[in-house]
């Protein structure tokens, strides 16, 4: 189910990834930093993508022997492990390593443990993990959640319009989620706040968008669809290369 629901993800392109298409593509003369992409880190255990309850359990002992020293929680460590296992098994031309997503998961909530937060064995992140109002003030972006409810957590209204907030320890816009958000855990569940889930949905996101991470100008496609920021995709690229090293900045 994981793995199928993966491929659809991959596979699904819906107006607002057109509209995110036209504003994050790849503009020519722009400067693709140096360490991009940033080196791939320990070899990832092969293990049954298929398996029953937690997939990334079976990566326990690979993401506890390494997880002190990178200062990275062990659930966190065995989801961005698991993801890119299952990107290498899926769609091998996109060559993601975990790395990245570690770097990412770095940037953007500390691992789910932003603010206090704590990650649960079945990769529950509590409380969630929620960014800035997206209104267009204090130098962010203004986005627009058109499905949204009121109650939604990750939408706040602003007059007559709702505004999306970043959502889960990967940090996604919700329809970016709608859209890419898959049961990592096979839980039942399409959680952004889990961090399973939200690992695996980065992993099909970035591989879509950047199609080979192998690649500098690869690399810097994905991480600049994630966030548009060249200062972002550095950020990214120390990280990544830290935990690569076996010791994080």
């Amino acid at each position: 189910m994981t793995r199928v629901r993966w491929l659809q993800a991959m596979a699904v392109i819906g107006a607002t990834a057109l509209l995110m298409a036209s504003s994050c593509s790849w503009q020519i003369g722009i400067r693709v930093p140096d360490g991009v992409p940033p080196p791939p880190g320990d070899a990832v255990p092969q293990i049954d993508t298929y398996a029953e309850g937690r997939p990334a359990d079976q990566l326990h002992d690979w993401a506890a022997a390494r997880a002190p020293a990178l200062r990275i929680p062990v659930t966190a460590l065995e989801a961005y492990a698991y993801a890119a296992r299952v990107a290498e098994v899926e769609n091998p031309d996109c060559n993601l390593k975990w790395t990245t997503l570690a770097g990412i998961g770095q940037v953007e909530s500390h691992h789910g443990t932003y603010r206090g937060a704590t990650i649960a064995r079945d990769g529950r992140v509590t409380p969630p993990i929620r960014g800035v109002l997206l209104d267009g003030t204090n130098g962010n972006l203004e986005i627009l959640d058109g499905d949204a409810v009121s109650h939604d957590p990750a939408v706040e209204q602003k007059g007559d319009e709702p505004f999306a907030r970043a959502m889960g320890p990967m940090q996604f816009i919700p329809e970016t989620w709608r859209l890419y958000g898959v049961d990592a855990n096979n839980d039942g569940d399409v959680d952004v706040d889990n961090i399973d889930d939200a690992a695996l949905s980065a992993a099909g996101y970035l591989c879509w968008r950047g199609k080979d991470l192998s690649k500098p100008r690869g690399w810097m496609e994905a991480l600049r669809a994630y966030n548009y920021s060249d200062a972002y995709a550095r950020n990214v690229r120390d990280w990544a290369t830290a935990y690569a090293q076996g010791h994080p900045l």
